[in-house]
């Protein structure tokens, strides 16, 4: 009986120490990523809901849309840092110059935001 209890209070520090060991992982994961998010204004300067945003992964060419909700806001998370990437903002007869990410911007949290113009 003493050895089963002895089995059981192994078998419980060693799932606590996989738990540890993955929920460091985890974080670690999170730490190699970073975030791209801003503001779609308008020519005017006034915030746009409802413009999409495409996020251009320029290795993969593997593009992310988001649509701007409340105040113009977008944003995009876990993004790597060793690629380099290119924002866009379009709306209705609308769209800004295409932004670039560069993977020498080391901020984890990069802000930027894009104005629309007349496209013609």
């Amino acid at each position: 009986m003493r050895k089963f209890r002895y089995f059981l209070a192994f078998l419980a520090a060693l799932s606590l120490c996989v738990e540890e060991g993955a929920a460091q992982r985890n974080k670690n994961q999170d730490s190699n990523t970073r975030s791209v998010e801003g503001v779609v204004e308008d020519p005017r300067g006034l915030p746009v809901v409802g413009a999409v945003v495409q996020l251009k992964n320029t290795k993969t060419l593997q593009v992310r849309s988001f649509i701007t909700q409340k105040e113009g806001r977008y944003y995009f998370y876990g993004l790597s840092p060793d690629v380099e990437y290119e924002l866009r903002a379009e709306y209705k007869d609308l769209a800004s110059p295409v932004r670039r990410l560069s993977v020498f911007d080391t901020r984890r949290k990069v802000v930027i935001n894009l104005r629309l113009a007349s496209q013609n």
